[in-house]
Formats: structure tokens, C-alpha cells, sequence
């Protein structure tokens, strides 16, 4: 990971998030707010204007950036969740090229990230539903030699699977759990916004 790809994958992120507003806000409006979408998009629109700056050194500036953003224009509790996990993840990445192995450990710090601010584990129908298999996805790949396109790609298959594992699952975080069982047969918003940014991801690491 360099200052390229993660610049290319804040692009591709806000190209997903822009393809998919509609989808996001009509899943938000089933046990959330409605406004997932919007709220996403607005986030890495202000992080796409933002995106070059010609202090970067490291991926890590771009990417503690772009969680700044996050936090400062995603309302609900997706900014400061996403917010805290690119700023962790960028501050993990402190090395002008950081290697899978250093990937991996930042990665593992945004959802660690998450986790403290959330309190979320995987069953609870939320972004660390999608987040969790990924990572070990993509860990187990990558200990078994992949490269790291191969490996992103399958994070990103095991995020869309977690994302749909959702659905009938009943919320225990957030908005959607004081729906209680209203809440069972509904894809989380959050993991569905968390798999388009693993895909991205994959997306940028394949195009490199």
C-alpha cells in the first residue's frame, strides 16, 4: 500500500458509495433512518475533494484525512464509526509503502476501532458483520501466499457474504435493535456500505 493505491481507493469508494445512495437509504429505511446513503456519499465526496495534498508521505496521511472527513460530515453513528476506523487504519500505516503484512495489522486496528466505539460483535447486525469475515479472509489468503489483489478480492467476497448473513439476523446495536424482531429479514445498511468498501478496495489493488 502506497500513497497511489490508497488514493485509488478512496476514489473507488466514492464511486461505490455514489452507484449505491438509493440502495443504502431504501435499507437504512427499513430500520434506520433513511439517510445511510446520503450520509455515506456525502463523506466521501468531501474526502474525494480532498484527496490530493502534496504533504502526503505516507498512505496513512491520505487515509487519517479521509477518516476526518468521515467524522465531519457522516451524521448518525457511521461518521464517527468510519471516521475512527480510516484514522486508525491510516495511523497504522506510517511507512511510505506499507507491506500486506502491515495492511493487514492497520486493517485490524480500524476494526478494533469500530469495536470500541460500538461495542459491536459479529451476530449483532452491524458493520462488524461484514468487517470480521473479511479480515480473516483476507488473513488467511495472504498466510497461504496470495498476492495481495487475490487476497483483497476474497475479503471482499467474504464482506458481501457477511453483509447478506444480516438479513435475518435480529439488531442488537444501534437504531435498528429498538426495532427487536421488526428488525429480523432486513440487510444491515452498515455491512452493506462496509462490503462496497472492501470491493473497492479489491477494485483498487486489481486495477494497480
Amino acid at each position: 500500500m502506497d500513497i497511489a493505491l490508497a488514493r485509488d481507493w478512496v476514489r473507488a469508494i466514492a464511486a461505490a458509495i455514489a452507484g449505491q445512495v438509493d440502495y443504502l437509504t431504501l435499507l437504512d429505511a427499513a430500520i434506520g433512518d433513511a439517510d445511510h446513503g446520503v450520509n455515506m456519499h456525502r463523506g466521501f465526496t468531501a474526502a474525494l475533494a480532498d484527496l490530493e495534498d502534496p504533504r502526503d508521505r505516507t498512505a496513512g496521511d491520505v487515509l487519517v484525512r479521509v477518516g476526518n472527513h468521515l467524522f465531519a460530515n457522516v451524521g448518525g453513528a457511521a461518521g464517527p464509526l468510519y471516521g475512527a476506523a480510516f484514522r486508525a487504519i491510516g495511523k497504522a500505516l506510517d511507512e511510505p509503502v506499507a507491506d500486506s503484512k502491515q495492511l493487514l495489522a492497520a486493517f485490524a486496528e480500524g476494526l478494533a476501532a469500530i469495536q470500541r466505539l460500538g461495542a459491536a460483535v459479529p451476530g449483532d447486525k452491524t458493520i462488524v458483520d461484514a468487517y470480521t469475515p473479511a479480515m480473516a479472509a483476507f488473513d488467511q489468503a495472504l498466510s497461504a501466499g496470495a498476492s495481495l489483489a487475490t487476497a483483497a478480492a476474497r475479503a471482499a467476497d467474504a464482506a458481501e457474504a457477511g453483509m447478506r448473513a444480516t438479513t435475518p439476523l435480529q439488531a442488537r446495536k444501534g437504531r435498528a435493535s429498538y426495532l427487536g424482531p421488526r428488525s429480523m429479514g432486513h440487510q444491515d445498511p452498515g455491512a452493506t456500505s462496509t462490503a462496497l468498501i472492501f470491493r473497492a478496495f479489491a477494485q483498487a489493488t486489481a486495477e494497480s
